[in-house]
């Protein structure tokens, strides 16, 4: 009998790449691996890299430095470097670190078995004209009541900061059926809320039956998925909230109230800098329209502060912006150059400037945040069993407004869609009694 090959996969960054890890894993899985915790245990690490968080390549470099010792101690070991960092940098990843045995891009998952057994090392960072989602194996096995589902990849927009064009490629979205598909075969393992993946997820246009399916029409027909009681979707560009994926918030009550719509700035002349194509009133009247259909929809956000050529004033236009929408949530960023991108090419602020900036943004971000998670106080929401809390009794899930939520029910379930009545908020989190 054939020794059981362990498989060790560490993840960085989007939710993107949990997506893809875990396709990666089932490939692998049908190569005879096995999923392992630990590093020392694998005959196979894979580090699937993300390049849009702040030294992507410096923290890929150091844990590959920690690795090298490993290798020595067991020269059979492979590793693999994968994701968008791979992408950016194929064959310099080789040539700084020799360790590394293959190198895949986010689109070449589907021949990373075979890239394993070569014996070589090897570098695939080709967008192949045929989807991975295609070719990679079915999916075997869901992993708890709730899970990823990309249907789109890849972005158009050529945001000045952004190195996702260039490393994701360009928009592709998936056919309705396949999507379908996989959806309905998760609900039958188990999961009962699905977030929809893309880099710019409302750009979405797939084939389907009549046609084409914008976002708004495909989240209708994934609505009448029996058993599927909820369903999100991420990330969003506001260029591409039309009409129909706006009135879907109102429509469907298995969409879930809340959103996340990066604006990045609330200066018009930053914006411009930035390539959003859109200005901070048309983000504004965006949000009208959005609240005007589903009026308790949480918000959250992306924010860059600092970047090149931002002012004093166009600081104080973003903190005007975050005053006037009043987000649930956000992620806040201190610009950081992207090797290959516009933006890269001008000079950066002080970086105690930036320092200071983000510090002010983060400190209204968290006063709204605080005051978000306190109006819940009292309310009554829908929780979603995800795992047992830490203490005895305890269940943790996730609300409607996907804030989490510890519940003091012993008899809880994982996956287990219940009725919960908010006592307090904490820091993040908020407390409540399941209702009989």
């Amino acid at each position: 009998m054939t020794d059981v090959k362990k498989l060790f996969i560490k993840t960085y960054g989007c939710q993107m790449n949990v997506y893809d890890s875990e396709r990666m894993a089932e490939a692998m899985g049908a190569d005879g691996y096995v999923l392992t915790e630990t590093a020392e245990d694998a005959d196979m690490v894979l580090l699937n890299t993300c390049h849009i968080r702040e030294k992507a390549s410096e923290k890929l470099y150091s844990d590959l430095g920690r690795l090298k010792p490993l290798k020595q101690a067991k020269p059979g070991m492979k590793i693999g470097v994968a994701g968008c960092v791979a992408q950016a940098e194929g064959d310099e990843i080789l040539r700084r670190m020799p360790v590394v045995d293959l190198v895949v891009g986010p689109q070449a998952y589907h021949r990373l078995p075979e890239m394993a057994r070569a014996g070589r090392q090897t570098v695939d960072t080709e967008f192949p004209a045929e989807m991975k989602f295609d070719l990679l194996p079915e999916r075997k096995a869901a992993r708890g009541p709730t899970a990823f589902l990309t249907v789109q990849e890849g972005c158009d927009k050529f945001c000045a900061f952004c190195v996702v064009p260039y490393t994701r490629g360009a928009e592709v979205s998936r056919p309705v059926d396949r999507i379908l598909s996989e959806a309905r075969d998760l609900v039958a393992r188990g999961v009962r809320e699905l977030t929809l993946l893309g880099q710019n997820v409302n750009a979405y246009h797939g084939v389907g039956p009549g046609g084409d399916y914008t976002l708004g029409r495909l989240l209708r027909e994934m609505a009448g998925i029996e058993g599927l009681e909820r369903l999100r979707y991420t990330t969003s560009h506001p260029n591409d909230m039309d009409d129909d994926l706006i009135a879907a918030h109102g429509d469907l009550p298995q969409l879930m109230p809340y959103l996340h719509l990066p604006v990045q700035s609330g200066s018009d002349r930053i914006l411009k800098a930035m390539n959003r194509k859109h200005t901070a009133e048309q983000y504004l009247r965006l949000i009208e329209r959005i609240r005007a259909a589903r009026p308790d929809i949480l918000l959250s956000s992306d924010f860059i502060v600092a970047f090149p050529g931002e002012t004093d004033a166009d600081h104080q236009a973003t903190l005007d912006l975050v005053r006037a929408v009043g987000f649930g949530a956000a992620f806040t960023f201190k610009y950081s150059a992207r090797p290959g991108t516009p933006a890269a090419e001008k000079p950066e602020l002080p970086a105690e400037v930036g320092d200071a900036r983000l510090y002010e943004l983060q400190a209204w971000i968290t006063q709204q945040q605080r005051a978000a998670q306190e109006a819940m106080v009292g309310r009554e929401v829908g929780v979603l069993y995800e795992k047992p809390g830490r203490l005895p009794g305890q269940m943790v899930g996730k609300s409607d407004h996907l804030h989490a939520v510890h519940v003091d029910d012993p008899s809880g379930k994982v996956g287990e869609l219940v009725r919960v009545r908010i006592l307090s908020s904490a820091t993040n989190s908020l407390a409540g009694q399941r209702l009989r």
